[in-house]
């Protein structure tokens, strides 16, 4: 998982051994491996992928203005329905929360799966929501949280807190993650999954996969509260050159190569993992994947402020047992906001 992999290469860096001469970094670990000095300023090589890359995958890639990776993968979120079940794709959570509910009890099967355990894909679940009510984070010079400015922290929880009194999400949705939540709504069993793009091909039973499905869904993007647009979180993986690194014109050259190679590049799509280059989504004729490019377009970016796993963190401790009936909401919402605060400047 993305947390194990940081935990590793953190045991590396601060035993000073010196194994990676590029990192694979997580987008929300840019500002606090710049802030470690755990990694080389790559300001030079900005003009490589300015123009090549998708804007918000360059944003992810920087840390104070600074360059300090290449942009490499990226990823954004599909809202997964049933054709069978569904007529079209829902525009508002609400609508997601009737209909998913509805469906399921004539079938018997779940109203939804997703991203429910108590990790970081439980974060990104928990703020594209947040955004999906019009939350901002952070002030726009990124100095002070507004997370509990307007009511878009208290929309977002209360939804949830509201769908899980109702049954809508699956049984075991608050221990599972992507690929069990994968497996259920591949083996019939849900009307509704928010997920990355990898499930589509597995969906779709291809390479050899058994699907119950294969012929009865489709994507579209998430909803919002407002039934306007759409709120995807923005995930993926850009690529850093370690201040250990004995081989650093090399990693220089590779990470440049893995984000602005087209084959390179390509070699990512054909393993259902978006890419970076903004001329591949230009090009495509496949419309699942002219709709990924929309939806990343659009999608939100984590804050990289360098406390920003403290405020993962946070909203783990308290939103998770709070959405569950365990916490107070209130307490929950403030303890998030405390959280955030303090993740802008801590080192």
């Amino acid at each position: 998982t993305a947390d194990e992999q940081r935990q590793a290469l953190f045991q590396d860096l601060q035993s000073r051994a010196g194994e990676f001469d590029v990192l694979g970094l997580d987008v929300i670990w840019t500002g606090e491996f710049a802030d470690y000095g755990y990694i080389e300023s790559l300001e030079d090589l900005r003009p490589e992928v300015e123009d090549t890359s998708l804007e918000g995958a360059v944003d992810s890639a920087q840390w104070q203005q600074e360059m300090y990776a290449l942009p490499y993968s990226s990823n954004g979120a599909f809202l997964y329905y049933r054709t069978d079940l569904v007529d079209d794709p829902p525009t508002t959570w609400e609508e997601v929360l009737e209909t998913g509910t509805e469906a399921a009890e004539e079938e018997g099967i779940a109203p939804f799966v997703g991203l429910g355990d108590r990790y970081e894909g439980f974060v990104l679940s928990f703020f594209e929501l947040f955004w999906g009510a019009e939350g901002e984070l952070y002030d726009e010079e990124q100095e002070n949280s507004t997370f509990t400015e307007g009511d878009a922290a208290e929309t977002a929880l209360d939804f949830m807190v509201r769908a899980n009194e109702q049954g809508f999400f699956a049984e075991g949705y608050d221990s599972m993650v992507e690929d069990d939540a994968r497996a259920l709504f591949q083996s019939g069993e849900a009307v509704y999954m928010r997920n990355w793009p990898y499930a589509v091909p597995l969906l779709a039973g291809e390479e050899g996969e058994e699907s119950a499905v294969a012929d009865d869904f489709a994507v579209a993007p998430l909803p919002t509260f407002h039934g306007e647009g759409s709120t995807s979180v923005l995930g993926g993986f850009n690529n850093a050159v370690s201040t250990l690194s004995d081989n650093e014109e090399l990693a220089r050259e590779f990470v440049t190569w893995a984000a602005t190679d087209p084959e390179a590049q390509d070699a990512l799509l054909d393993n259902s993992l978006p890419p970076t280059m903004q001329s591949i989504y230009d090009e495509t004729e496949d419309p699942d994947f002219q709709m990924l490019g929309d939806i990343l377009a659009d999608a939100e970016a984590r804050p990289p402020v360098p406390g920003y796993n403290s405020l993962s963190l946070s909203v783990q401790d308290h939103i998770h047992p709070a959405f569950l009936g365990q916490a107070d909401p209130d307490e929950a919402l403030e303890a998030v906001d405390e959280a955030a605060q303090d993740a802008v400047g801590e080192e």
